[in-house]
């Protein structure tokens, strides 16, 4: 039985609002409560998105972080995690633009590489297939994920790296999206095979292929719909979903120009400003 009560639930929620408001990370959620469940870091995720949702936020989709075999070692977790993306996220590219975002609505910014599925029918698990996923989507399109830590990354005394709860309480992490590039069918694409270069200030420093997500990003859209199922939980037509990054996170800061270069697919080019 959790030690987690749901006030305890809406004051960790509550916590985690001030944290992005005033730009101020928290301890580790891990480290004050021993006991604490992967179960226990969803319900406070939820509780979270319930407070941005009653201010006037909109959920666009899901994401789904953690999905590279080494991440998973180093976060001592055997499968993905996920969170919820609001409209609040959501930057578009125009072709051919420099997209200019505020680095000050970010904490410590990542930037990671990903493919965006954007469905045309809903999903409902438990039972879900790749297949599936791929027959329900509309178009795949290229993505950047903008991760941040509302919970520091590493203990201010110890050093210790958080643990997994504590990235599923922040939202897996979560805090924007950027889009804008082609966007293709599934049948149009070998998924696996879709590669792309990060450049930061002109220089390379990340390339990687979609087939780093579990080998095909639609496996991990599959196992979001099954895990969403027992919370009663769907993903709906119309949703933007982050199948996870295929290449590691790079710190971004003020000033930072990033280019991510997705070949036949387009570019995705932002500055934080």
């Amino acid at each position: 039985m959790s030690s987690f009560t749901p006030e305890l639930t809406q004051q960790l929620a509550a916590e985690l609002q001030q944290a992005q408001d005033t730009r101020t990370q928290l301890e580790h959620f891990s480290k004050r409560f021993a006991g604490m469940s992967i179960e226990d870091g969803y319900r406070v995720s939820r509780a979270w998105v319930a407070l941005q949702l009653a201010a006037g936020r909109r959920v666009i989709g899901h994401k789904i972080g953690l999905t590279s075999r080494a991440m998973q070692q180093s976060s001592q977790i055997d499968e993905p995690d996920y969170g919820t993306l609001l409209d609040s996220m959501l930057y578009t590219c125009m072709p051919g633009q420099v997209l200019d975002i505020p680095a000050a609505r970010f904490i410590a910014p990542r930037v990671e590489v990903e493919l965006a599925f954007v469905l045309k029918a809903p999903l409902k698990g438990p039972s879900v297939t790749m297949e599936q996923v791929l027959a329900a989507t509309d178009y795949v399109t290229p993505a950047i994920e903008i991760i941040d830590a509302r919970i520091e990354q590493f203990d201010r005394h110890s050093k210790v790296m958080r643990k997994v709860y504590d990235t599923i309480s922040d939202n897996a992490a979560n805090a924007g999206i950027v889009v804008g590039a082609a966007r293709v069918r599934p049948s149009e694409v070998d998924m696996p095979w879709v590669g792309a270069i990060l450049r930061q200030n002109g220089v390379v420093e990340e390339t990687g292929l979609a087939a780093g997500v579990q080998g095909h990003p639609a496996i991990g859209i599959a196992w979001l719909a099954n895990k969403l199922a027992p919370w009663g939980e769907h993903l709906e037509a119309g949703q933007i979903v982050l199948a996870g990054s295929f290449t590691r996170p790079v710190p971004g800061k003020a000033g930072d120009l990033f280019e991510a270069d997705y070949g036949p697919l387009g570019p995705l080019n932002f500055r934080f400003v």
